[in-house]
């Protein structure tokens, strides 16, 4: 499969994949669809395998907008795919911070975060100043968004409510923006088809996590950390990981990379992105919440975005700056 990719010419390289991934996910919404008119009792095991159901169509969901995500940056160019996930880092920062009490003290923050650093932020990855769009949100972001909340003259549970912004912008600015970023990355001998590379993440990443969670279902096993997931168990984990890995090296036809290098790559995105969507279950119990998008639809607008992107605000960075070391760009 390397080969036969790796021959095709980028116009046909893209109607093969429109074929297989489409033709996977229609087969996984006729799935979803079958097994959803199938009739379950009105118990606990019922009640959870709706739930499971409801889980699985919405990962699902997702691929089909990551995968269209993918196609217009593909057509329609850099500026489109980069204002696209502009607003996906809007509606998601502007749902994490609704589930997170602010105070008065906090509103010039805020206005900062959302019309002045996130816009900053794309801008940078638009004008490829990479160098600094590594370090604007994690260095100069970092510390004035504290002076900006110091000059306000509140006081109450200051550290606190900086260190929600910051870990906001964090993972819903500085993660997601890395995805667009990996349009502009000129690798040697890859000139004009970086959006595969945004295919490729997105593909092993949602892979990885959906053959988790169907592994977690049917293993069974007591969960490993049952106060934060109760389907995350090691077994379906190494299963998952395992699978978006090896989907990586059949799929390295479309990188820069052979296919031992493809499969390390995938591996570090699988690893990142599976373990960071624990780290953000473990937000939503600290909220008390079970999804992001909980009582807050009509409020923010997305109704869960950030349920349906937290693995690539983790895999996104990692895979970007281990691209990066990788050809010492």
């Amino acid at each position: 499969m390397y080969f036969y990719l790796r021959d095709l010419s980028p116009n046909h390289q893209i109607g093969a994949l429109f074929i297989f991934v489409f033709g996977f996910l229609l087969l996984a919404n006729i799935v979803t669809f079958v097994m959803s008119i199938r009739e379950h009792a009105d118990d606990a095991e019922g009640d959870k395998r709706r739930k499971d159901l409801a889980s699985m169509q919405g990962v699902i969901r997702t691929s089909w907008m990551m995968v269209l995500v993918f196609w217009v940056g593909w057509v329609t160019g850099d500026w489109v795919a980069l204002t696209v996930f502009g607003f996906v880092s809007f509606f998601a920062l502007r749902e994490f911070m609704t589930l997170s009490p602010t105070r008065y003290g906090d509103h010039r923050s805020l206005v900062l975060a959302f019309f002045v650093v996130l816009p900053l932020q794309y801008w940078l990855i638009w004008a490829e100043h990479f160098n600094m769009f590594a370090v604007f949100i994690p260095v100069y972001v970092f510390l004035a968004l504290p002076v900006a909340s110091a000059l306000a003259n509140d006081p109450t549970r200051f550290l606190e409510r900086n260190a929600k912004l910051q870990w906001g912008i964090m993972v819903c600015i500085y993660g997601i923006s890395h995805v667009p970023a990996l349009l502009l990355l000129k690798f040697p001998g890859y000139n004009n088809k970086s959006a595969f590379l945004v295919f490729f993440l997105v593909f092993v990443v949602q892979t990885c996590m959906v053959t988790q969670h169907l592994v977690s279902r049917k293993l069974k096993r007591a969960p490993a950390i049952p106060a934060i997931s109760q389907s995350f168990n090691w077994p379906s984990w190494w299963i998952g990981v395992t699978a978006g890995s090896l989907l990586g090296a059949l799929l390295a036809g479309i990188t820069p990379w052979v296919p031992g290098t493809a499969f390390a790559f995938s591996f570090i995105a699988c690893v990142a992105g599976s373990l960071g969507h624990l780290v953000m279950k473990a937000l939503k119990r600290d909220r008390g919440i079970p999804s992001w998008g909980v009582n807050v639809r009509a409020v923010t607008g997305a109704g869960g975005l950030l349920d349906r992107v937290d693995g690539l605000c983790f895999a996104a960075p990692v895979f970007f700056h281990s691209a990066i070391w990788y050809f010492n760009l």
